[in-house]
């Protein structure tokens, strides 16, 4: 039997003022509004004020590369030094010695610029991202969904995130052409099978939520 879930519930958001600071042009942006929630029954709530986060780019793509050594999946991660991680205060987390001191691992991923907000752009970015991150190229048709998109942090960023498969040839890589940024500098890449890559997202030596969806779809995919 189909699984099923009751009736989402019938609550509307009434814009009541836009509150958005001014700030200058730069990659995330605040956005803060006066709202009201309108229930099915008519109700209305206090005003409340509710901010989020913007960003000019606002979705990203997450690939999969993967490919057989011995009939066995193998496939590609790359660090990822993220400031925010490196710079969590520990004093705010419940088990310090968990969190990572630098860099962390994750499948290839990056933004689907305004031009490509398209399900044809979507893949073109997966393609570029692809060639960037690691080095090899490929054409939109070459990816294959893995599931829908889904959203990474709806209490404040609309992101989503949209998933794709796509096999290589490891002896095809080229060098990555990298998107300029200093993050993106002595990065490494790592090949292993995914049976292991999922076991390290279990131990939480992988940490990443988009990369576990994106290598436990893979595996589905192949299974």
């Amino acid at each position: 039997m189909k699984p099923r879930l009751p009736p989402l519930p019938e609550i509307q958001l009434d814009l009541v003022e836009d509150l958005s600071p001014e700030q200058p042009p730069g990659f995330l942006r605040v956005l803060r509004r006066r709202l009201r929630a309108i229930y099915a029954d008519g109700t209305v709530s206090p005003a409340f004020v509710y901010d989020e986060v913007d960003r000019r780019a606002i979705d990203a793509v997450v690939i999969a590369a993967h490919f057989r050594r011995d009939g066995v999946p193998w496939v590609y991660l790359r660090s990822a030094l993220r400031p925010p991680i490196v710079f969590r205060d520990p004093k705010r987390s419940p088990s310090v010695e968990i969190d990572p001191k630098g860099s962390i691992w994750e499948l290839p991923a990056g933004l689907v610029e305004p031009g490509e907000q398209s399900l044809e752009g979507v893949r073109r970015s997966a393609s570029r991202e692809l060639s960037e991150e690691l080095g090899f190229r490929s054409t939109p048709a070459d990816f294959v969904e893995l599931g829908p998109s889904a959203f990474v942090a709806p209490g404040f960023i609309a992101e989503r995130h949209y998933f794709f498969a796509i096999e290589v040839e490891p002896e095809a890589v080229g060098e990555p052409e990298l998107d300029g940024s200093p993050l993106e500098v002595g990065g490494v890449i790592a090949t292993l099978p995914i049976d292991d890559a999922i076991q390290l997202c279990r131990e939480g030596q992988i940490v990443d939520e988009k990369t576990e969806i994106g290598l436990r779809r893979l595996k589905e995919l192949l299974a």
